[in-house]
């Protein structure tokens, strides 16, 4: 397969799990059929500024980011850390997180797999 930019399915939607402001999602595979049913979202996701996906729990899988540029923090399970490029957060199944961009957009990859 191969799928060209232009092919990537892309969505502007308000920050997800009550969070604040806007993200967009362009969704490098295309749910769990593409993904062998091991997973949901294999997706290229950039945070705004100013905007925040709200905390939520995994249940049944786990999220990992991998942050491309971009600033801010990341929420994991009470504890808050600074966000920088090259940083890879995990948040396991039963675990929360959440992440906020501040300063400049997020561009980060996210991978959601079943536990």
């Amino acid at each position: 397969m191969v799928r060209r930019k232009e092919m990537v399915a892309s969505e502007t939607k308000p920050a997800p799990f009550n969070g604040v402001g806007e993200i967009t999602v362009r969704s490098l595979l295309e749910g769990p059929a593409e993904m062998y049913e091991k997973g949901r979202v294999f997706a290229h996701t950039t945070v705004y500024p100013g905007s925040k996906i709200g905390v939520h729990q995994h249940k049944g899988d786990a999220e990992t980011y991998y942050i491309m540029s971009g600033s801010g923090k990341y929420y994991d399970n009470g504890t808050v850390v600074d966000v920088h490029p090259g940083d890879v957060f995990f948040c396991a199944d039963g675990e929360s997180h959440s992440i906020e961009a501040i300063g400049e957009p997020i561009e980060m990859i996210a991978l959601i797999l079943y536990h």
